[in-house]
């Protein structure tokens, strides 16, 4: 991508779209990614919905306990995890952000010995299920305290900043966290400080069963970024090629040293809240089911079958090893077994003490 071809402007009066619904290529300069990287973006989206799936599947046969559905959010986070450095830079998700972890490279046996809490996991199954991160991609673990991992995101960005690193701290949040107190002293901060960080809202229109208009007065997020000195950018986050070049183009610039951003990704949640939530409480059917006509999976779809890349037949190659990989990551994920009861002392303290033994050696005696 070259500088002169993508550098878009903050608070532009539309949402930033570079695809049309009808998958026809609407940017203002020439599409400079080849075909095998369209073609990746395609798979991880398309890994991303069907591991929805599969979560939803594991959730209802009783094989792990909560699933937060990310479907509808594939085309930004697959655009966002693309545009980062992996690896290097620092990504602080939420707990709806299985899409983007995955596209980052977690692996899939981790992901799921998270969601079923068996060996596979690095932490040990002691993590409730969504809270994906992973230490060598520098993918921060979620919490599900709405917007508590804002100002960590910050404190890292500053960082970054006073040690001259090239990093950029990139966090993402529901449009509900834009409510909450740790979100507006996270940015703030950040933008004081002119660090390089990127806050990200995947605005679904819904925190839990409270629509975004009853959330806030302000038309956008991103007009938000007025208040805090720093550009922000209102995207269309059902376009996987919008969300993949404004978010490199932001990353970049604040990569450069040009301090923080705001970005709202506008998208929107097919599934509930959380399998916790019954949202026919709260949503017409109506409504889920026109925007279930803009899925950015289909969008994407037809713009690949118009550069001669989409076939039916590759379709059904990509879901078939899709799902046999995925099963043979759950497969592995099983057979890693359960952690031992007593591994939930440890890593509390550096050195345990006493009355943590004593849990320790009373939890061991009744469980032998």
């Amino acid at each position: 991508m070259t500088k002169q071809s993508a550098q878009f402007e903050p608070f532009t009066p539309k949402t930033i779209s570079l695809l049309t619904e009808q998958g026809d290529w609407a940017g203002p300069f020439k599409l400079d990614l080849d075909q095998a990287t369209l073609k990746r973006f395609y798979r991880d989206m398309l890994a991303a919905r069907l591991l929805d799936e599969k979560f939803t599947i594991l959730l209802r046969t009783g094989k792990i306990a909560f699933v937060a559905p990310h479907s509808g959010h594939e085309a930004a986070q697959i655009g966002l995890a693309h545009a980062l450095q992996r690896g290097h830079d620092w990504f602080f998700p939420y707990y709806r952000d299985a899409g983007a972890i995955l596209a980052l490279g977690v692996p899939l046996k981790e992901m799921f010995g998270h969601a079923l809490a068996t060996l596979a996991d690095p932490a040990k199954g002691r993590q409730m299920p969504g809270h994906f991160g992973s230490k060598s991609l520098n993918a921060f673990t979620p919490a599900s305290a709405i917007a508590s991992h804002v100002p960590p995101a910050a404190g890292a960005a500053i960082s970054m900043k006073l040690q001259n690193t090239r990093q950029v701290s990139v966090c993402t949040f529901g449009d509900g966290a834009t409510s909450e107190g740790d979100w507006y002293a996270g940015v703030n901060i950040a933008a004081v400080q002119g660090a390089p960080a990127i806050f990200v809202c995947e605005n679904n229109k819904y925190a839990i069963s409270l629509h975004y208009s009853h959330q806030t007065a302000a038309a956008s997020v991103a007009e938000k970024a007025h208040a805090f000195g720093i550009p922000g950018y209102r995207v269309d986050g059902l376009d996987v090629l919008a969300s993949y070049y404004v978010m490199k183009d932001v990353i970049e610039r604040s990569r450069q040293g040009h301090g923080s951003a705001l970005v709202e990704l506008e998208v929107y949640r097919f599934g509930p809240h959380s399998s916790a939530d019954d949202d026919t409480r709260y949503r017409p059917k109506e409504e889920v089911e026109a925007w279930r006509q803009k899925d950015p999976i289909l969008r994407f779809q037809r713009f690949l079958e118009r550069q001669s890349i989409w076939t039916k037949d590759w379709e059904e190659s990509l879901r078939a090893e899709i799902k046999a990989e995925q099963e043979a990551a759950l497969q592995e994920a099983i057979s890693a077994g359960e952690p031992p009861v007593e591994w939930m002392f440890d890593d509390v303290f550096s050195e345990m003490p006493w009355h943590l033994e004593e849990q320790r050696r009373l939890v061991t005696d009744e469980l032998s």
